[in-house]
C-alpha cells in the first residue's frame, strides 16, 4: 500500500475510491491535448468523500484539483502530479417546483439538468453545449441563449454547498456569507469544492431554434447585415453566429437563432435572419431546450486536440467583420471554428456590482476554437491560427474576456476580466482560501494587486 493510499484510508476513504495508477481512461478529458497526469484520484461519492480527499491532499503534501467532467479546454481540472477530487458521480438533480429551483450536484451535465427540470415545465439558464457540466459553467459566468431574458447562469445561482481548503462544509447564500456567494457568481471554482448548488428555474417551455446556413461567398454581407439585428434583439431572441465547415470541408457562415417567447411569434422573429442572404440550408423548428443542446454537442465530441482563445467585441464593425472573414478563410482544420455568443437584454441590465462577473455592456463574445485530430500536422497549425485570430481582434476588443475560456497566459485579459470587482473578489479569495489551495479559472495576478491593492481580507463588498 502506497503512502497516499494509507493516508486516504486513515481519512475514511474506501480503497476502491482511491486510484493511484492514473491513465487517460481514469479521467477522460474533452481536450485530448491535455492528458491526465495526476498522481492520485479520489472518486468522491458524497460530500464526506470530498472532505476526506482534501485532508488526504494536505497530509500527503499534494496539490489539489477538482474534476467534474473534464470539459475545460485548458485541462485545469487535472493538476499534474497532484491529487484530483473526482466529483463526477455527484450528479444528483432535485427539482423544487414550488420555489422554481433545482439543487444540482457538482457532476451534473447541463443537458441532463434541463431534461429533468423540463419534466416539471421549468428550464435552467445554461450554455449551448449539453455535455458541459452545469456548475462549472455557472461559476465562471455562463453565456447561453436565455441570457437575454434571465441573465447569465451565474446570475441564477441561489446558494451553494462548498467544502473549503480546511475541509469544512459551509452553506453559502444571501444570509450565510453573501460575499462568498457574490464571488461564486462569476469568480470560478477558486474558493472551494462546490459539491452542490441551487439554481433558479424559469417557465420557458419549448423554444423555436435551429440553424440558418449561408454560403461563404456571402460571409461579409451576412455579418454586416447581422449587426443591426444584434443591436436591436428583443430579450427573447438570441442570435449566435458560427463560422465553420460543412461535411464537404467548405466553409460557411451560419446563425443559430433561439426564440424563447411565444412559439407562434418565432418564425416572424427569425425571418429577418433568413433575409440576410440566400441560405443554403434552413433547419428551424420547435424543440425542448435539452434536445437542442444535445444536437449542438455532436459538433464538439471529446478526443480532439483543442486550443481556445476569446475576445469580446462591442459589435460587428467593418474591421471586425473583415477580421472574422479572414479568420474563417485561413483555417487549416475543418473542425476549427468561430462561435460567437451574444450578450444582451437582461444580462446587461443586471448591476455590475451584483456579481463578480466583470462585464455588463452589450457585446459579442468571440470563441476562437482551434480544433484538429491527433496526427493531423496541418490541422495542428490551428493552435497558432487561434492565437493569430486572437491578436487580430485585439484593437477592436473590449478589456478583459470570458474567464471560463481564458488561459493563465492571457495575462492582460485576466487583469481586466473583473474590472472594478477585482479588489473585492481577491479579498474574498484571501479570506476563504488564503494559501491558494484552489486554482481554477484564472484570477488577476499579483502585479494587478500591486497596482490596485486589494481591500483587507475582512472587508466586504458594497451592497
Amino acid at each position: 500500500m502506497t503512502t497516499v493510499e494509507s493516508i486516504a484510508r486513515g481519512q475514511g476513504l474506501e480503497p476502491s475510491r482511491v486510484v493511484t495508477e492514473v491513465d487517460e481512461a481514469t479521467l477522460p478529458m474533452w481536450n485530448a491535448a491535455t492528458p491526465a497526469g495526476a498522481n492520485v484520484v479520489v472518486r468522491c461519492r458524497d460530500t464526506a468523500d470530498v472532505q476526506a480527499a482534501i485532508r488526504t491532499a494536505r497530509a500527503a503534501g499534494l496539490g489539489l484539483s477538482v474534476f467534474s467532467g473534464g470539459n475545460d479546454w485548458a485541462g485545469r481540472s487535472v493538476l499534474d502530479g497532484g491529487l484530483v477530487a473526482d466529483i463526477s458521480a455527484l450528479d444528483h438533480i432535485e427539482v423544487d417546483v414550488e420555489s422554481r429551483t433545482a439543487r444540482v450536484g457538482g457532476g451534473a451535465r447541463s443537458d441532463l439538468v434541463s431534461r429533468e427540470t423540463e419534466e416539471a415545465g421549468l428550464t435552467p439558464v445554461t450554455g449551448t453545449v449539453g455535455l458541459v457540466h452545469m456548475l462549472g459553467l455557472t461559476l465562471g459566468g455562463g453565456y447561453g441563449p436565455l441570457n437575454g431574458r434571465f441573465g447569465l447562469a451565474c446570475d441564477n445561482l441561489v446558494s451553494a454547498e462548498l467544502v473549503t481548503a480546511d475541509a469544512t462544509v459551509v452553506r453559502v447564500d444571501e444570509q450565510n456569507d453573501p460575499d462568498l456567494l457574490w464571488a461564486l457568481r462569476g469568480g470560478g471554482g477558486n474558493f472551494g469544492v462546490v459539491t452542490s448548488a441551487v439554481v433558479r428555474l424559469h417557465e420557458v417551455g419549448p423554444v423555436y431554434t435551429g440553424m440558418i446556413i449561408f454560403p461563404w461567398s456571402q460571409a461579409t454581407s451576412v455579418l454586416t447585415g447581422l449587426n443591426p439585428l444584434l443591436s436591436s434583439c428583443p430579450d427573447e431572441l438570441s442570435l449566435q453566429t458560427v463560422i465553420s465547415s460543412g461535411p464537404d470541408g467548405d466553409p460557411f457562415v451560419a446563425v443559430m437563432p433561439t426564440w424563447s417567447g411565444s412559439l407562434a411569434e418565432g418564425p416572424a422573429a427569425v425571418a429577418p435572419v433568413e433575409a440576410l442572404g440566400d441560405p443554403i440550408a434552413v433547419d428551424m423548428g420547435t424543440s425542448a431546450w435539452h434536445a437542442a443542446m444535445t444536437g449542438v454537442s455532436a459538433s464538439f465530441p471529446p478526443g480532439r486536440h483543442v486550443r481556445i482563445r476569446t475576445r469580446n467585441v462591442p459589435d460587428f464593425s467593418p474591421r471586425v467583420v473583415e477580421r472574422l472573414v479572414t479568420a474563417g478563410s485561413s483555417r487549416n482544420s475543418p473542425y476549427s471554428a468561430l462561435s460567437i455568443h451574444p450578450f444582451h437584454g437582461a444580462a446587461t441590465r443586471i448591476p455590475l456590482e451584483s456579481a463578480a462577473f466583470g462585464e455588463r455592456r452589450r457585446h459579442q463574445m468571440v470563441e476562437i476554437v482551434g480544433m484538429w485530430l491527433s496526427g493531423d500536422e496541418s490541422g495542428a497549425r490551428d493552435g497558432e491560427w487561434a492565437d493569430e485570430v486572437h491578436r487580430s481582434l485585439a484593437d477592436d476588443a473590449m478589456p478583459g474576456g470570458y474567464v471560463n475560456l481564458l488561459a493563465a497566459d492571457d495575462r492582460n485579459q485576466v487583469r481586466s476580466a473583473y474590472g472594478p470587482n477585482t479588489d473585492c473578489l481577491l479579498a474574498v479569495k484571501d479570506r476563504v482560501d488564503p494559501t491558494g489551495v484552489f486554482t481554477a479559472t484564472p484570477l488577476p495576478s499579483d502585479d494587478r494587486r500591486a497596482a490596485h491593492p486589494s481591500a483587507p481580507a475582512d472587508t466586504v463588498r458594497a451592497r
